[in-house]
């Protein structure tokens, strides 16, 4: 969607909506975000920002400038199987180092996992929570089949109800507030 188009939008209903919620892809691959998010919040609307934790440096950019009021990032499994999961080369230091960004600094904030059988089970979120122990806030999603990245998981059954909470009630005194999403 182009920019003038989005931004025309969030004028016209100034008023009715007070936050645009950025995700992606990876929004912070784009070097012209917080040029964006500038205008964006020249209108007075709040701004969430979704990522994976991968580009720091645009992460802390955006956390100075003060272009973000809320930051909600994926932790996609224990820092030693990063790999393994995403199937991707990911930078892990680069995640880290956003983890503690999120930490240390003062804008409102929440770390997330989504669940997803055969890729994660209690032992893993056990270590993530280790990993984040402290934290203020710790999102465990329930995963949702369907259209996935990966067509193999698109008729995977998801952990029930029950299963998720017990999840949370092993990982919740690690945290200030640890919820589910269902």
């Amino acid at each position: 969607m182009p920019e003038r188009e989005v931004l025309d939008l969030l004028n016209n209903r100034r008023g009715f909506l007070d936050g645009l919620c950025v995700g992606g892809g990876e929004p912070t691959l784009h070097r012209a975000l917080p040029d964006f998010l500038f205008k964006v919040k020249s209108l007075n609307i709040s701004v969430k920002l979704d990522t994976n934790g991968s580009r720091p440096r645009m992460l802390r950019k955006l956390m100075d400038e003060k272009l973000v009021d809320y930051v909600a990032m994926d932790v996609k499994a224990p820092l030693r199987r990063y790999h393994e999961v995403v199937r991707f080369k990911v930078d892990i230091d680069a995640v880290r180092r956003s983890i503690r960004l999120l930490r240390r600094g003062s804008v409102d904030h929440e770390f997330r996992t989504t669940v997803v059988p055969g890729l994660l089970n209690g032992d893993d979120i056990e270590e993530i929570a280790h990993a984040l122990s402290g934290s203020k806030r710790y999102v465990l999603q329930q995963f949702k089949p369907g259209r996935t990245l990966c067509p193999e998981y698109a008729e995977v059954e998801p952990y029930s109800e029950v299963e998720l909470k017990a999840f949370r009630e092993k990982v919740a005194p690690y945290f200030g507030e640890c919820k589910l999403r269902l």
